[in-house]
């Protein structure tokens, strides 16, 4: 029988580092191995030497990282830059020091300039100045992406690289004020489902996003681990070493609040504030790459949704 492939996810209590966990455990060919934040702090650099030196993962996914939205982001720019490199800096290069036969970058979609053409490929990366409200935690996921394929080109490291469009499902973060568009306006309108008070949302409504299921995720991170290193690196040779990964579904922001709305179980009036700023008329990653190889997502926004709203509620009666 088979030696299991020892696998280190780190950021294992992340919402991405939760859905990897839930999906490679039911896999007997991998041996997980995580570490809370407390056990080890990965932007310390001895400490994570010495983790490896210890654990001896095979495989490693690097979804750790400081995340925050735009507030954050403008007024911690050099905590969201300085860490976000010490994490990837230290984790890559212990993984190199130790001989890991593969390693797995998340970036992510805001990586990309401003004012992309879309939907987005991989070879408009460093095209064009970034959004400034977030080009900290950006240029930070850049370099992360950039040592990578260095360690690539330079040892024949086998270092691959993801970069996801706006993600959510269980463990998200559902801050009215702090989170992303969807989990702030599920937990908005589960708020103010009984009330019927009308719920206002900035913008016109107009705007299109792309959004991924958090599990769908997870499983194009394990479908590009296993792919064969020829297959893999054949395939990005040409766009920077890495892939996009999206659902290919786009929907307008009213698209997407009614449809929280009939999730939730809200019946209230939704006005838009068309005084409000929307934001970037549209943001679609293209994905035809990682299609070619032979992934697509499987969960449909509408499911997705519904499948977060349970989990939403689950915690929610937990704290009562």
């Amino acid at each position: 029988m088979a030696k299991p492939i020892r696998l280190y996810i780190a950021g294992h209590g992340g919402m991405v580092g939760q859905a990897l966990y839930r999906l490679f455990k039911t896999d007997p060919a991998y041996q997980l191995i995580t570490a809370t934040r407390a056990e080890l702090d990965l932007t310390n650099q001895a400490a994570v030497r010495q983790f490896f030196a210890v654990q001896q993962p095979d495989y490693v996914v690097i979804a750790a990282a400081k995340v925050g939205g735009i507030a954050a982001n403008s007024t911690q720019p050099v905590e969201f830059l300085l860490e976000n490199l010490q994490i990837a800096t230290n984790v890559l290069e212990a993984a190199y020091q130790h001989q890991c036969k593969r390693v797995l970058f998340l970036g992510s979609s805001c990586i990309y300039p401003r004012d992309s053409l879309q939907p987005i490929n991989e070879e408009q990366l460093l095209s064009g100045p970034l959004e400034s409200t977030n080009d900290a935690y950006a240029i930070a996921k850049i370099a992360g992406l950039r040592l990578c394929r260095a360690y690539q080109q330079q040892y024949g490291a086998d270092f691959r690289a993801l970069m996801p469009t706006n993600l959510y499902g269980p463990f998200d973060n559902f801050s009215p004020t702090q989170s992303h568009v969807l989990p702030a306006l599920l937990h908005r309108f589960h708020m103010q489902r009984q009330s019927g008070q009308p719920i206002q949302i900035w913008g016109s409504g107009q705007p299109l996003r792309e959004f991924l299921h958090v599990d769908d995720l997870a499983a194009a991170c394990k479908f590009v681990l296993e792919l064969p290193s020829v297959v893999y690196w054949s395939s990005v040779k040409d766009c920077g070493g890495f892939l996009n990964v999206g659902s290919g579904e786009e929907v307008t922001i009213r698209q997407l609040a009614y449809t929280i709305a009939q999730v939730t179980g809200f019946h209230g009036e939704i006005d838009f504030d068309r005084s409000k700023p929307d934001g970037t008329p549209r943001k679609l990653l293209d994905c035809r790459r990682i299609a070619t190889l032979g992934w697509q997502a499987q969960i449909k926004l509408s499911d997705g949704i519904a499948n977060t709203y349970t989990w939403y509620q689950q915690q929610t009666d937990l704290r009562l």
